[in-house]
């Protein structure tokens, strides 16, 4: 926002008004946001670009410009999100994932961690999965994808949906942990989901270990 209303300007009366496509928590990561931006001057994109990274700390980077159909908005506009959650297994903790996983040094199944992540795909209530601060809102969303990848010691989980909660992804993947060390079977997902109680399900994963993907929109694949 700073680095905006000191390209196009601005007073306090009629700042310079940017849309973010989504809000993050505290200490979890970006790959891919989108804002929106209106400006009274033509500015060519990737001279915006440019413009804007000269202007923005060094851990915040614009990747690319475009023109916005006019009425565009980066949060309504958006058909869907995509996050990854990334999970460090390995007995000693990586430095270099230190602040871009959770580790978990600690044996996981990361095919009853898929079995459990099958039960939330589709259309449901997710109360179960949701933080308190995040109940103002309609808990049905409608969860389009989800996969565990595992590699050695990283594992991650992947999820699309339409939208999605306070603290969702980051509930979700705490009781997927709590399946894959063995504590409850996958079909506990379930039950949690048909509850919709968030003090059934397991606890909240921290965040560092979570990253927004993507921010769909009409004419994407999902």
């Amino acid at each position: 926002m700073d680095a905006c209303a000191r390209l196009v300007g601005g007073s306090a009366a009629a700042p310079a008004k940017v849309t973010g496509a989504s809000r993050t928590d505290a200490g979890v990561h970006a790959l891919r946001q989108v804002a929106s931006l209106s400006l009274d001057a033509e500015l060519a994109p990737d001279a915006l670009r440019r413009a804007l990274n000269a202007l923005l700390p060094a851990a915040v980077r614009v990747t690319d410009a475009r023109p916005a159909p006019a009425g565009f908005d980066a949060r309504r506009s958006a058909l869907g999100k995509r996050y990854l959650y990334v999970i460090d297994r390995g007995r000693t903790a990586d430095p270099f994932l230190r602040r871009h996983a959770w580790h978990l040094p600690r044996p996981l199944d990361d095919g009853a961690m898929a079995g459990g992540l099958r039960h939330v795909l589709g259309k449901h209530d997710f109360s179960a999965f949701c933080a308190a601060a995040g109940r103002d809102r309609s808990p049905t969303c409608t969860v389009r994808s989800g996969r565990v990848l595992a590699r050695q010691d990283r594992l991650a989980v992947l999820i699309s949906a339409d939208s999605f909660l306070h603290h969702m992804v980051r509930n979700i993947v705490g009781s997927l942990v709590e399946v894959g060390r063995g504590a409850r079977a996958p079909g506990w997902m379930a039950e949690i989901l048909d509850g919709r109680d968030r003090r059934r399900s397991g606890p909240t994963a921290p965040p560092q270990g979570l990253f927004l993907v993507r921010v769909l929109y009409g004419g994407e694949g999902r």
